[in-house]
């Protein structure tokens, strides 16, 4: 087991410092967790406010505007639900000491994209490589 690494509250990832130290995995993990945490949190109210909203609304435009609104609700947590795998993903890169290293080429993924995308797998680059590529063959 890993000894905790002690970090500022105001630690923020710099590029004078050895890529992907103690520090910054620390600070990236911590993110990604507290990133976890929020969303669990908000599916949890969700989930709450859903069984206390079950009632019969006579008005049909405003049963029709609350099955709308639960129906982005579930959606919205659909997508979080996605998101959180992907925070698994990034927190398990980070034990095995892959995190913050592209999959394509294998270069660092610079800090300001983590920092912004903890949760990236590939570099600016080659994300944008990726996008031009799927748009091609999206289009054919």
């Amino acid at each position: 087991m890993k000894a905790e690494t002690f970090l500022p509250d105001d630690y923020r990832p710099a590029e004078d410092e050895p890529f992907m130290n103690d520090k910054q995995l620390e600070y990236f993990r911590r993110k990604l967790l507290a990133w976890r945490s929020d969303i669990l949190e908000d599916s949890r109210d969700t989930i709450e406010a859903m069984k206390g909203a079950t009632r019969n609304i006579p008005d049909i435009a405003d049963r029709a505007s609350e099955e709308t609104d639960r129906a982005l609700e579930l959606r919205t947590r659909d997508r979080e639900r996605k998101l959180v795998a992907k925070i698994d993903a990034a927190l398990r890169r980070i034990d095995e000491g892959e995190y913050g290293y592209c999959d394509v080429t294998g270069e660092p993924i610079s800090l300001k994209r983590l920092d912004a995308r903890p949760i990236a797998t590939m570099s600016l680059e080659a994300q944008e490589r990726h996008e031009r590529r799927e748009k091609v063959h999206r289009d054919d």
